[in-house]
């Protein structure tokens, strides 16, 4: 999980699948389930946010 400063607002960033979240809790949790899984859970990245 790294941060990621994006349009001047902070987000935190999965490494595995490179979604973005608002809260470093849910990037974190994302992260450890993609690495164990090797795919994403739907009901962790309905928490991910659009950056345009």
């Amino acid at each position: 999980m790294k941060k990621v400063i994006k349009k001047g607002n902070a987000y935190f960033q999965c490494e595995e699948c490179l979604l973005l979240y608002k809260d470093k809790t849910m990037a974190e949790k994302c992260e450890r389930f993609c690495k164990k899984y090797k795919g994403c859970n739907l009901e962790i990245t309905k928490h991910a946010i659009k950056v345009d």
